[in-house]
């Protein structure tokens, strides 16, 4: 016990030296002003003063928040809601990250408060503290709550695909820029997480393809994506998952031999023979899967291996959690409600929580029970597998994909795939393997695999699930600094 003890004192020594440094910057956000004032009056509408936040007992510092429309049309009913955050960093006051959560319809205000945002509240946390790996270190950071339907935004959805999400996106952010004028003529990068995926790569070339004269994009960041089909990225790569995470997947033999029968039956087990560096072609599908009139690749019932195993664990962790596989009883609680109701109130649904940030009174949802696609649900194409998401790498300066290990809904492995069977500047797939213990968090050591091709950065992240810069945040932070240009490689 005191041996244990006593490496549980050097442990915490050694985590407060390491958060020192980024505490000191984050903590001297309180001590000065912004580095960026606007003119415009309609902005002052918008401020956020850092000291009257709810629940914070820190200055956090300036910001702006509220609701903007993505039209000027003078009858425009469709609202975003955003939060404004600028650098506490004068290096970097010329640079402006977009912020979207997934879903669909998931909030961005996720993002802000568990994630990458200045004010740290996540799962566990009494109290909010600052975020020393906060994006705001390295940039101006807008979150998003997009598209309409989705958190405080206002409107009725009226969206189909993601070039249309992408439309109003880029509204959006002309009426911003008019507002916030002082940030015309940023460099600009987009980023997001899960669903964002597909939102990020479309935005990201929608804005390519009808170029925003005030803003200079860069390029994207995005983690834990969909990007392919979910056959790709979840039934494929299910039983080796599972394998791989035996010990928080303990099945009898019994259960194991009938998730074995799935995989072999549906062509899973051996699909993977064909991912090879460099591929030697456009990959095939599995056996279990057939294409849709409409060109959506499906896949039957009988071969649904990965809802089947979530069933099955969650009868021995009744806390099972997909977005992070290891995690087991108790279940930490959120503010936010997610992935467990365990928390006394959700901050955002509090009225004096969206008094302070301009929102409307209304029953904010982390993710909403609405469609947000008019119709039954996105009719887009998966950007991997179409040229939405290689003509992103190819006008980019840098572009990342980043992937934690523990995180189940989204599979890194199929993540692999999607990207051995994309061709992007004149390529198909990475020509040299991804070389594992080769990604090296600073004053930490190995901690994951990464492999950067033809602009394309891919990495993996040990101890994270779907939630990178949440569960990993100083992993993450390395990744973003290297697409923001601030490092030279994301790597030590």
């Amino acid at each position: 016990m005191s041996q244990a003890m006593d490496l549980r004192r050097k442990q915490m020594e050694r985590f407060q030296t390491l958060m020192a440094p980024a505490h000191t910057q984050a903590e001297s956000l309180a001590k000065r002003d912004a580095l960026i004032t606007f003119k415009n009056p309609k902005a002052k509408e918008f401020y956020v003063d850092g000291t009257k936040i709810p629940e914070v007992n820190f200055d956090a510092g300036p910001s702006w928040s509220g609701l903007l429309p993505i039209s000027g049309h003078a009858n425009e009913t469709r609202k975003l809601f955003f939060w404004f955050w600028p650098t506490n960093n004068a290096s970097n006051v010329n640079d402006l990250l977009f912020w979207t959560n997934g879903g669909p319809g998931c909030s961005s205000l996720e993002g802000f408060l568990q994630e990458n945002g200045p004010i740290s509240w996540s799962w566990g946390q009494s109290e909010p503290t600052p975020n020393p790996w906060s994006w705001t270190n390295l940039s101006n950071v807008l979150w998003v709550e997009q598209p309409v339907g989705t958190g405080f935004s206002q409107g009725v959805p009226d969206i189909s695909n993601d070039d249309e999400l992408a439309a109003q996106v880029a509204g959006f952010m002309e009426q911003f820029l008019e507002v916030f004028s002082e940030l015309k003529g940023s460099n600009f990068w987009v980023s997001g997480e899960s669903y964002a995926g597909y939102y990020v790569p479309y935005i990201a070339n929608y804005l390519y393809e009808h170029p925003n004269p005030h803003l200079h994009l860069k390029g994207i960041w995005i983690s834990d994506p969909t990007i392919s089909w979910f056959l790709v990225q979840s039934e494929i790569p299910a039983l080796r998952f599972v394998q791989a995470n035996e010990n928080v997947f303990p099945f009898n033999s019994t259960v194991r031999a009938q998730l074995q029968n799935i995989s072999d039956a549906c062509g899973f087990t051996d699909y993977l023979d064909h991912v090879t560096y460099p591929p030697t072609g456009l990959l095939p599908l599995p056996r279990g899967a057939f294409l849709d009139p409409d060109g959506t690749v499906d896949f039957g019932d009988d071969c649904e291996i990965n809802g089947l195993i979530q069933e099955l664990v969650t009868e021995i962790n009744p806390v099972f959690d997909i977005y992070r596989v290891t995690d087991t009883f108790p279940s930490p609680w959120s503010v936010l409600g997610f992935p467990q109701s365990t928390q006394k109130f959700i901050y955002f649904n509090r009225t004096d929580v969206q008094d302070a940030i301009h929102a409307p009174h209304i029953d904010w949802e982390i993710c909403s029970e609405e469609n947000v696609y008019v119709g039954f649900g996105d009719t887009s194409v998966p950007p991997a597998a179409n040229n939405v998401l290689p003509n992103v790498i190819e006008k980019s300066e840098r572009v990342a994909i980043v992937h934690g290990l523990a995180d189940m809904i989204l599979i890194a492995e199929g993540a692999r795939i999607a990207i051995q069977n994309m061709t992007w500047n004149g390529k198909q797939g990475f020509q040299t393997p991804i070389e594992p213990e080769s990604f090296i968090v600073d004053n930490m050591g190995v901690y994951g695999n990464y492999h950067t091709e033809r602009n394309l950065t891919y990495v993996e992240f040990y101890y994270s699930g779907h939630q990178t810069p949440q569960f990993v945040p100083w992993a993450a932070y390395q990744t973003i600094a290297y697409v923001l240009g601030k490092r030279d490689s994301p790597s030590a």
